[in-house]
């Protein structure tokens, strides 16, 4: 299907992958993998950028980014946004009956991999793309197809999950579990709604900064009243609109994210990070709750082509995805298409 968009070609369709194994163990039955492309595929089929869904979102959630004058210019490029599993609108868990109790980052890319070849003919990719998880998607582009991925752009995220990250996973995950809705096995009986509430709660303490909240920007920024307004109506209603089973599925995606935790690398960080032949951007927010800048760092040393470029932001894990923070997008733009250019 192709609809009109101002200035690019604007197409979304669903790509039927079939029964699909997952290395963990089990089969996506079925499995659809829908996506969005913005721009106007080259002659070469290298122009691609693909931009993979952080946690929850979907292809027109991301689409904010993608403009002639935004981050990614589909004037220039072919940006495919795919939208993970368990987002909703590709195969979930709600929706897939016998759904693999864990459904990795590099299924994910894997079956991407099959948009891009299989459906698009792409040749090469541009540039990986993605923030959050889906910068850890966009990390395991370059390590999964060293050879087919030009650049990557790695905005707040990591090459693997660190054990802090994994700490507040397991809190969300503790706090589902705990709701008499939870049937077991990542599955409920019912939406468990006191405990989305405080899922959505444990999320805004991390999700930004100290020193956000210590500024009251979701008063002075944000233009919210108080605090619990803020929280309700930013966070609470948010999460409200997702399912619990797929909030657990991509969690648990999310947990288990290492680029090396498989044949090609057999848990070796260094030696996933140093295989990477494309240029890496690597933009970690200062403030970053999640990615630490120093886990950034510390990949750095092993990437043969990386570069650091942290966000000097107190917008915490937002900074990487700026819609509503005026500074923070100039900084991200302009580095991001100074590293396409290059």
């Amino acid at each position: 299907m192709t609809a009109a968009q101002p200035g690019w070609p604007l197409q979304d369709g669903v790509l039927e992958l079939g029964d699909l194994p997952v290395e963990r163990g089990g089969v996506i039955g079925g499995a659809r993998l829908a996506w969005q492309a913005h721009g106007t595929l080259n002659a070469a089929r290298d122009n691609v950028i693909i931009y993979p869904c952080s946690y929850t979102a979907d292809h027109e959630e991301l689409a904010w980014l993608i403009g002639p004058d935004g981050v990614l210019d589909p004037t220039r490029w072919f940006i495919v946004v795919p939208d993970m599993f368990s987002n909703g609108v590709s195969s979930s868990a709600t929706d897939t009956e016998d759904y693999p109790a864990l459904v990795t980052m590099a299924d994910n890319v894997r079956a991407q991999y099959r948009l891009l070849t299989e459906h698009f003919g792409a040749t090469r990719v541009a540039a990986a793309y993605g923030f959050s998880m889906g910068a850890g998607q966009a990390y395991h582009w370059a390590a999964l197809y060293p050879d087919f991925v030009e650049r990557a752009i790695v905005v707040c995220g990591s090459a693997r999950t660190s054990v802090h990250n994994k700490v507040f996973l397991s809190g969300l995950l503790r706090t589902l579990e705990a709701a008499p809705e939870y049937l077991g096995e990542g599955r409920f009986s019912a939406e468990p709604l006191a405990s989305l509430r405080a899922f959505a709660h444990i999320y805004a303490g991390w999700g930004l900064s100290q020193d956000f909240y210590r500024e009251r920007l979701f008063e002075t920024a944000l233009g919210q009243p108080d605090l619990d307004t803020f929280l309700k109506e930013d966070w609470e209603l948010s999460f409200a609109e997702n399912r619990a089973a797929n909030l657990y599925a991509q969690a648990r995606t999310w947990q288990e994210a290492d680029i090396s935790a498989n044949d090609l690398y057999s848990g070796d960080l260094a030696k996933a990070l140093n295989a990477i032949t494309a240029r890496v951007l690597l933009m970690p927010s200062q403030t970053d709750l999640y990615f630490r800048v120093a886990d950034n760092e510390a990949e750095l040393v092993h990437l043969r082509h990386g570069q650091l470029a942290t966000i000097p932001s107190i917008w915490g894990h937002w900074a990487g995805s700026p819609e509503v923070i005026p500074a923070d997008l100039t900084y991200l733009t302009s580095h991001v298409r100074s590293w396409l250019d290059s």
